[in-house]
This record gives C-alpha cells, structure tokens and sequence, in this order.
C-alpha cells in the first residue's frame, strides 16, 4: 500500500517538481505512488519542469482519485493541440488503495495532497499524501525543533 521509497534510493527516479509547503503545512500521514493519466504536451512540459503543486489537491470521486488544481504550464511548441494547464487529472491507484483513501478523506476528515511529481523509468508518477492540516502554533513547534537540531548538529 504504503511506499517508503526516496529519490536518492533509486537511480531511475526523476524528481519534476517538489511541494515542500506540505510538509510545513500538514501533518503526513501516510503516502502512496500514483500513476498520472496526461496529454502528450502535458508529458514534455513536465519533462521541462514547469509544474506547479502550490493548490493542488485529491478529491475521491465515484471510486475514482483525481489530482485538482495542478497547474502544468501549456508546452511552447504545442500551438493549437496544448492542453488546458489546470485541467483534472486522474491518479491511477489500485482498488485497495482508493478505497482506504476515500474512507480516510470522508471519516477522519484528512485531505489528499501531492507530495512530489517525478518520472520512474519513462512514467510520471506523484507522490501523495493522507494529511491532517497543523495549527499554527505546531508550526511554531516544528521549527523550534528543526532550530534545536540544527545548533545540536553543529556542535558536533
């Protein structure tokens, strides 16, 4: 269900783009690999790494994971054939998978965001996680403690 693989683990992974105000944001829970349906421009543009996962989100939906408000700039050489850069796009998850998720959303009241887009081999792939979002003041928390840390690690 669960994947623990990590981009420096594995040669044939290609981190596109990042959403690194998640993990400042949410409290992550547990994270899962998706398969990403797209368009031919969609696949050069993220290749050319103009993404964007600053608002997007997943929202369950007959059984089905779309991954919403990914913004995929249009491809400078797609003219007429470009896609729509905000368009919804279906995650591909086993059944399992979606299941799990759509009762975590629904009962528990987490959200559904994406953690990183990156190709394995030659498929793109994003990364998503079940999160609960963090107060401010755990904010604060978390980075007190990174600060700690930090002074810890230098004096060593």
């Amino acid at each position: 269900m669960a994947h623990d693989r990590h981009a420096k683990d594995d040669p044939d992974v290609h981190n596109v783009c990042v959403n690194r105000r998640a993990r400042h944001d949410y409290a992550i829970d547990e994270t899962f690999e998706a398969g990403l349906v797209l368009v031919g421009t969609e696949v050069k543009s993220l290749r050319a790494a103009t993404v964007q996962l600053k608002d997007a989100h997943g929202v369950v939906d007959h059984g089905e994971v779309f991954l919403v408000g990914c913004h995929i700039s249009p491809y400078d050489k797609g003219h007429t054939f470009n896609h729509d850069p905000e368009r919804t796009r279906k995650l591909l998850l086993n059944q399992r998978e979606i299941k799990r998720i759509s009762i975590r959303v629904l009962e528990r009241g987490y959200t559904l965001i994406p953690l990183r887009i990156y190709f394995r081999k030659h498929l793109a792939k994003v990364e998503i996680a079940l999160a609960r979002g963090k107060a401010q003041h755990d904010r604060r928390d978390a980075i007190k403690k990174r600060d700690v840390a930090r002074e810890l690690q230098r004096e060593r």
